[in-house]
């Protein structure tokens, strides 16, 4: 277990410790309406999610895994304080009062105050999108997958950072949602802010040990420039002398040597030239026509990698209706929670312990 898996527990505390609890927060303190929280919260935690794309994309493309965590980590950091200072002080929030008394109406955050939350919101948003884009596949550099052993140990730290992160879960909706029950919200924020700004120095005290892999392209670019070369080729005319792209720039077979030659046997036992597969047809444009430019010649290789990424879509798109419904238990069913009596016995449950529950046994 490497200190990926411990920075994984604390990123995910820092982050689950607000997400989970942060509805309460934007309706009791911010006075938005339970619909409005609601909306608020999901568009927050669907945006860091949506992000951890672009944290990918540039770990591949433009810099590396580690320091796109570095950068990542700083920003949520920032995010982190200036929630903090807000409810910390109580000139940065709405005013208090009673909700349905008519002697002291809620008034909804607006203006300079909404900015600031939505600020501090959507930094840590754009913080925790690059940290979940890159720190698997920092961990991940760690082994060496052209070995067993490397690809044995890659599979046990994905099965550590798993558990890292749900324990990270499980902290974060029971100790830090205690203390943002119990002590106040800048509390709550405050534990998140020193977590993760703890997990930058524990993360650097492996600098001198860690494998970083150069950027040499993201998958996206490559899915991009397939699907537009495809679409920009079936524009073209096509001509007898057309061949497929990459067979002009395939290398040429490596001769044999004559210890190959006398026995028979030759490293190189694939053909130098390979056809695009027939399924998905239409994509064969890519690399059937010239391209439009050089910037989009693509090879077979890369052609077929983005068929199978095509193929496993439908995949993906069947896990659109579950997240749908596990959106609600970090919304509504806090809110629902929150007017029920949650003791059992002496013991006080915290209500976002109910849908953390529900979905651990699920």
């Amino acid at each position: 277990m490497n200190l990926g898996t411990v920075v994984e527990v604390m990123e995910n505390l820092a982050y689950l410790a607000n997400a989970s609890n942060l509805v309460l927060y934007l309706s009791e303190y911010m006075h938005f309406s339970p619909s409005e929280s609601a909306n608020s919260v999901t568009n927050f935690m669907g945006t860091a999610f949506l992000l951890a794309l672009l944290g990918g994309f540039l770990s591949d493309a433009f810099f590396t895994s580690y320091q796109i965590y570095l950068i990542s980590a700083l920003i949520e950091f920032l995010g982190l304080v200036i929630l903090t200072i807000q409810a910390r002080s109580g000139s940065l929030k709405p005013p208090k009062c009673e909700p349905g008394s008519p002697d002291i109406p809620c008034q909804q955050v607006h203006g300079g105050k909404a900015a600031m939350l939505f600020l501090g919101l959507y930094l840590v948003a754009l913080g925790v999108g690059g940290i979940k884009g890159s720190l698997p596949a920092h961990g991940a550099e760690q082994f060496d997958e052209s070995t067993p052993q490397g690809r044995k140990q890659r599979s046990t730290f994905f099965n550590y950072f798993v558990f890292s992160l749900s324990a990270g879960a499980l902290i974060a909706v029971t100790l830090v949602v205690w203390i943002e029950d119990n002590k106040g919200w800048e509390w709550g924020f405050g534990v998140s802010t020193l977590t993760i700004f703890l997990s930058i120095p524990i993360f650097l005290a492996g600098s001198a040990f860690y494998r970083n892999k150069i950027p040499l392209g993201s998958p996206l670019t490559t899915i991009g420039k397939v699907l537009i070369a495809s679409l920009l080729n079936s524009c073209m005319p096509r001509s007898s002398s057309n061949a497929i792209a990459s067979m002009s720039t395939s290398p040429s077979p490596t001769p044999l040597s004559e210890e190959e030659i006398a026995t028979g046997n030759s490293k190189d036992t694939k053909p130098s030239h390979e056809s695009p597969s027939e399924s998905l047809k239409f994509l064969n444009r890519a690399v059937v026509n010239k391209p439009a430019c050089n910037m989009l010649k693509c090879s077979v290789q890369q052609l077929e990698e983005v068929k199978i990424v095509i193929k496993i879509l439908p995949v993906f798109g069947c896990t659109i209706m579950l997240n749908c419904c596990l959106a609600q238990l970090s919304t509504f069913s806090v809110q629902q929670a929150a007017t029920m009596n949650t003791k059992l016995g002496s013991l006080k449950v915290h209500q976002p312990l109910f849908p953390f529950s529900l979905l651990s046994s699920s």
